[in-house]
């Protein structure tokens, strides 16, 4: 927990919620314990889509499709989301959902490993939401940069592993110190690229805004 526990459920006691189809969706991932974004996480992405208002987003790591249906719900008419997801059990799931919802138009889901798929892909999305393995950012950023605009957003959720991040990598599980390194790796990267304008926040696991200027 990087915010007291007390002080995280008051802040998501005023949130205004969502509608009642990603209501259902998240009850869903939660009795599958499938990890959606946290509920300020939540909250903060809804912030941006109004604030910015893009027309184009990419998503890495779609799992069951939430946060892409979230975002389809809140930004702009016309706005076109790409998601990426390589889970195969997942894939199916999520495409259901967005077919249940009626957002198949509006939503391209490719399936593969995202560092396959990133390498592909061309043109530039306003806004790209890093949301996949954690140790894998650091490696996906070359080409996320790639296909950012001027004025383009970059999110990045689950960048303070609850905390373990200003541990000593000996603190931390073994199994858990490449993660670790290659995260930390991560955030000063991103905090001192050129390129880039990016403040780390303490909102639900950790997450970073990097503008590129």
């Amino acid at each position: 927990m990087i915010v007291d526990e007390r002080m995280s459920a008051f802040i998501d006691s005023l949130d205004a919620g969502n509608t009642p189809f990603l209501n259902e969706i998240e009850r869903e991932a939660k009795e599958t314990n499938v990890p959606i974004i946290r509920t300020q996480m939540q909250s903060l992405m809804k912030f941006l889509l109004a604030m910015q208002k893009p027309m184009s987003i990419l998503e890495v790591g779609c799992a069951i499709g939430f946060s892409a249906l979230l975002m389809s719900e809140y930004a702009p008419e016309g706005c076109r989301i790409t998601t990426i997801e390589k889970y195969e059990k997942r894939i199916p799931i999520a495409r259901g959902n967005f077919k249940r919802a009626g957002r198949e138009e509006s939503i391209t889901l490719l399936e593969g490993d995202a560092a396959d798929i990133l390498k592909e892909l061309t043109g530039t999305y306003d806004l790209i939401f890093m949301d996949a393995a954690k140790g894998q950012y650091i490696h996906f950023l070359p080409d996320i940069l790639r296909l950012m605009p001027r004025g383009g957003i970059l999110l990045s959720d689950n960048v303070l592993q609850d905390g373990d991040i200003i541990e000593s990598r000996f603190a931390v599980t073994r199994r858990n110190r490449t993660i670790h390194s290659r995260m930390r790796e991560y955030l000063y990267e991103i905090k001192h690229h050129p390129e880039l304008e990016t403040v780390i926040l303490p909102v639900g696991d950790g997450v970073t805004i990097s503008i590129k200027k």
